[in-house]
């Protein structure tokens, strides 16, 4: 997929490493652009347009835009896309609904964490070739249970996208022992450390550490986001 990119982040580092997992995702892709700030950005943009403000063949096929910059915030330059042919991620460090929501109303076709591990940001990246949203593991997650919670999603593509992305998760249960599958189970269904031990007949480290192993398999975080997965496949 050949495509033109443009990344806005005002942090040099965080910058550097978002130019690598496109480079990484897209192996044909065009010169990465860069922008530190809202007006840089804008100035890349505006240079792809033709005249009447229509943009030209050299308009940008995806754009990668931070929440919190020196001179606004992103969701001002995806309001101001909402016509551009281009697929908008938003890439930040907030994964609560006072930041999700707001950027996916704003235009957003995705929505990335820059806290999550190279690979699986280069996976859900390339989720882009298939037509589908790119959304982190713990975004696509609070999706399902925003969806759960109130009967509604954002829309269609995000709901199909945050199942796919669960799914692809849930694949990792393969890996799964099966003293780790039980203590999945066991945490799914609010039991604590000391009670985990006692059922299984094991020390509570023991436990502890099976917990830290199925957390990194499944790429969660915490005992809500395991129970996420646990209950929809039925573990509980």
């Amino acid at each position: 997929m050949t495509v033109k990119v443009l990344v806005l982040e005002d942090n040099p580092v965080a910058r550097g490493f978002l130019c690598r997992v496109v480079r990484e995702s897209f192996h044909d892709a065009d010169p990465v652009f860069e922008a530190s700030d809202l007006a840089g950005a804008r100035r890349l943009v505006a240079a792809t347009r033709g005249p009447g403000g229509t943009p030209g063949p050299e308009a940008f096929r995806l754009v990668m835009i931070d929440l919190e910059l020196p001179d606004g915030n992103g969701l001002e330059l995806l309001h101001e896309l909402e016509s551009y042919p281009a697929t908008k991620i938003v890439t930040t460090l907030y994964s609560d609904d006072d930041h999700l929501f707001p950027a996916l109303q704003a235009g957003a076709d995705g929505y990335l964490l820059k806290e999550d591990r190279f690979e699986m940001l280069v996976q859900e990246l390339q989720r882009i070739v298939r037509g589908q949203p790119p959304l982190s593991p713990a975004i696509a997650r609070r999706l399902l249970a925003h969806f759960r919670e109130t009967g509604r999603m954002v829309s269609a593509s995000m709901s199909v996208a945050a199942e796919a992305v669960v799914e692809d998760l849930w694949s990792d249960c393969e890996k799964l022992t099966p003293r780790e599958t039980e203590v999945l189970t066991y945490l799914s269904k609010g039991f604590t450390i000391k009670e985990i031990a006692g059922l299984m007949g094991i020390k509570w480290f023991t436990v502890n550490d099976h917990i830290k192993a199925v957390y990194r398999k499944l790429n969660v975080s915490s005992r809500a986001e395991a129970a996420v997965l646990a209950t929809k496949h039925g573990l509980v």
